[in-house]
């Protein structure tokens, strides 16, 4: 039996769930593209904005941050760009800008997670429908053929069951993968902010202003 013999027998649900997998799929694709522009090696960039402070060379530290279009380096290219700026406002606008990140890395989030408890909806308003569907066609199959009616109906109606079930779990999986990123980007971003304000709490930057 053949895919597309599989769709027609489960009915239009079938297809509303290939249509969730398909954007279930577009939206990990992108995420995952997202991620990785949006990485960065943080030890090396916080390596060679230190640097660049210490020597008293804000100027070069932003051009080190703004070298790259990754999380990392706009929030400290938006922070060098007010280096001057007291302490907690420079805090202010690091913790503005780091909720603006991590706001970048979660979306489309919220939508593979109601695809992931969608699909299986959807599978088992399937199967409900088929059913109702076999129980309705009982009384014209005659009494000599309920049980033929039932077995060859059942099984028909259970295809969108476990074609919800099949869609479900890799996003699901998926998901959770994202979010685990997430979780260690975010992580990340919080050190990098905490490293640029201790550095403005040094006194980091301002050498050649006779700081």
């Amino acid at each position: 039996m053949g895919l597309l013999e599989i769709m027609r027998l489960g009915g239009a649900i079938m297809w509303v769930l290939l249509g969730i997998s398909v954007a279930a799929g577009a939206v990990v694709a992108e995420r995952l593209l997202f991620f990785r522009r949006a990485s960065t090696d943080p030890v090396r960039l916080e390596e060679g904005i230190g640097t660049a402070l210490w020597e008293g060379s804000p100027e070069e530290a932003l051009r080190l941050a703004a070298s790259r279009d990754g999380s990392l380096h706009r929030i400290f290219a938006a922070a060098l760009g007010h280096w001057d700026a007291p302490a907690e406002t420079l805090k202010l606008l690091l913790e503005q800008e780091l909720r603006r990140e991590v706001f970048r890395w979660e979306k489309g989030l919220s939508l593979l997670s109601a695809l992931a408890r969608v699909a299986p909806l959807l599978g088992l308003l399937g199967t409900v429908l088929g059913m109702v569907e076999i129980f309705r066609a009982l009384p014209s199959a005659g009494m000599a053929s309920p049980m033929l009616v039932l077995s060859g109906g059942i099984w028909k109606a259970l295809l969108t069951t476990v074609a919800g079930l099949v869609v479900a779990v890799p996003i699901v999986l998926a998901h959770t993968y994202l979010v685990s990123r997430i979780l260690r980007a975010e992580e990340g971003l919080e050190r990098g902010a905490d490293f640029l304000l201790r550095e403005k709490l040094l006194g980091r930057g301002a050498r050649r202003n006779g700081a």
